[in-house]
């Protein structure tokens, strides 16, 4: 699917500026990015003053705050394990979530819109690195496939849009992100922060084995939240297309070699095993990112820097993270 660029430009810094989502992870992170970048009407609601998923409450919000530009990053989310475990609960929230979001804001007059998503929506099995075009090619990674069905229908509505009303709104799907503000609770988390809280506990209670999931050799790019903010920035002022855009570094690592790199800068110096029992997911999932590239941006912060940072960040907010 292919479409010319017709809108491309600066946003009005000083128009409402609605983040779903704003105290999530990649929400907050989009939320600081727009601070830094002058933007003064930035409007959030935390889920106990919104529930996304009461449609009327969505659109009475809509009527009264008129948000010119949308970032959706509410989402419900977990790792594996909650994937498996709740795939109801994955697809219908996050059904109803967009549907409730994306049909206020195209009653209420939003002109500029990003959707984002995932890459857990590509094929279990698509070809290495995964390029846009491989959506709905094959057979999804069925411990996320609920949560994967969700994303995809995500896009599709958005294209749907574009299609019919002719607006300018957009979708990104990241590969997996890490940073402050990240999930670290033992049963939702997802591989890097669990790997961040497992090594810690150990440091700190003087563990001498640490065992994770899996036989670590299945492949991630890990990418910085603070880079996927502000490749979002970037899309909304420079991308319009009907196509999904992938944000990654390009690079991918073993699980392994993740685990190794996160007790170096814990400071763990025990023994690291693996339980093969447990699933390792899909084998590789590195985003192929020539388009993000081409439109003229590239990801800062290295990966032992961002994983530095983050362990501190956790340790100075651990008290006070969910379980």
């Amino acid at each position: 699917m292919s479409e010319s660029c017709a809108w491309k430009g600066p946003l009005d810094r000083r128009a409402p500026f609605y983040v779903a989502g704003h105290r999530g992870l990649v929400g907050s992170a989009i939320w600081r990015e727009l601070e830094a970048r002058g933007f003064s009407n930035l409007v959030g609601r935390t889920s106990g003053e919104l529930n996304l998923l009461d449609r009327d409450a969505v659109h009475r919000f809509f009527a009264d705050t008129k948000p010119k530009n949308v970032v959706l990053a509410a989402a419900k989310v977990g790792g594996i394990l909650a994937n498996s475990t709740y795939p109801v609960d994955f697809i219908s929230s996050n059904l109803q979530i967009q549907v409730n979001v994306l049909d206020a804001a195209l009653e209420h007059g939003v002109e500029r819109l990003l959707f984002l998503g995932s890459s857990c929506i590509y094929p279990k099995l698509a070809p290495q690195p995964i390029k846009e075009d491989y959506l709905l090619t094959g057979h999804l990674e069925p411990t996320n496939d609920a949560y994967a069905i969700a994303k995809i229908a995500g896009i599709v509505h958005v294209q749907a849009v574009r299609k019919q009303y002719g607006l300018p709104w957009i979708s990104a799907m990241p590969t997996n992100l890490y940073g402050p503000g990240d999930n670290f609770s033992r049963a939702g988390s997802h591989v890097l922060p669990a790997l961040i809280r497992r090594f810690d506990s150990a440091k700190r209670d003087g563990s001498s084995t640490v065992t994770n999931w899996g036989s670590g050799q299945p492949r991630r790019e890990f990418l910085h939240v603070d880079d996927m903010a502000a490749a979002c920035v970037h899309l909304l002022e420079n991308y319009d297309g009907p196509q999904q855009v992938n944000v990654g570094t390009g690079e991918d690592q073993t699980i392994e070699d993740i685990a190794e790199l996160v007790a170096e800068e814990v400071g763990y110096t025990g023994n690291i095993e693996w339980d093969t029992s447990k699933p390792d997911g899909t084998l590789r999932k590195l985003l192929d990112v020539s388009t993000l590239r081409g439109s003229g941006w590239e990801p800062k912060i290295g990966l032992r820097e961002g994983i530095a940072s983050t362990v501190k960040w956790y340790r100075e907010n651990g008290d006070d993270l969910r379980e």
